[in-house]
């Protein structure tokens, strides 16, 4: 293995850790890291949402052991984001406006992350009221969609609209973000099977390890309150490889 691989292994392996432990698949993250390697943009797509679902799986099932999965949280989102995921995930961008578009959502993304983690002080609030459908429907559509083009679960997204609109609590979002990653992600990857073809022979390796550092991040994740530092320090990543997408070609 050269030094590159092993750099990029143990990068997706610490980026399923830290984005395990906030309830999110990491897929911003692996695209993030797949930018700044120079993987072929054909394969950045299905690769993030592979290893989205490895991740976010895991993450859903130690946020569910813990108690904090509520279904009516979740449900009016994935019923409106499932189908759009797919259709996104039917849609081939061409490198150059995938990169452009990708970047994008990296950069939206870290502001997002900031944002949060700025919110943070204020985690342990009340918080516990429905989301109403004539909102919620809409919203996961837009996400959906989102989701299936560029091959991120959504998670990221959703997060912040939950804390902010105060629909659910801190642990109840990272566990709600987290199922609607693995819906997501799966409904991407079932609406262009044929992108699979895509995905390097290297993620044979990458999957077992972000597998790991999600484990570890979402038992973390489950049972302490995120650090604030560590959202600030995904939003740098995030923005440096959004930047380069967009700005270095």
């Amino acid at each position: 293995m050269t030094f590159e691989a092993a750099a990029l292994l143990l990068a997706l392996t610490v980026v399923a850790f830290l984005y395990a432990s906030v309830g999110h698949g990491g897929a911003s993250g692996y695209l993030a890291v797949m930018a700044l390697a120079s993987v072929a943009p054909a394969a950045m797509k299905p690769s993030a949402l592979v290893l989205n679902l490895v991740v976010a799986g895991i993450g859903s099932i130690q946020f569910a052991r813990a108690g904090h999965f509520r279904w009516r949280t979740l449900w009016p989102f994935a019923l409106g984001s499932i189908p759009f995921a797919f259709l996104g995930g039917a849609l081939r961008l061409p490198a150059g406006p995938y990169k452009v578009l990708v970047g994008a959502v990296l950069l939206l993304s870290a502001s997002r992350l900031f944002f949060t983690a700025a919110g943070s002080s204020q985690a342990n609030r009340p918080a516990e009221t429905d989301p109403p459908l004539a909102a919620a429907l809409p919203t996961g559509a837009v996400l959906g969609l989102v989701s299936g083009l560029t091959g991120v679960g959504g998670g990221i997204f959703l997060s912040p609209i939950l804390l902010l609109m105060r629909w659910a609590s801190p642990r109840r979002t990272a566990s709600a973000s987290a199922v609607f990653i693995v819906v997501n992600s799966l409904a991407g990857l079932l609406g262009h099977v044929a992108s699979l073809a895509s995905v390097p022979h290297e993620v044979l390796l990458w999957a077992p390890a972000v597998a790991l550092g999600g484990f570890a991040g979402s038992r973390l994740g489950s049972r302490r309150l995120p650090d604030a530092a560590i959202r600030r320090m995904l939003a740098v990543v995030l923005l440096l490889a959004g930047a380069k997408l967009i700005f270095g070609g």
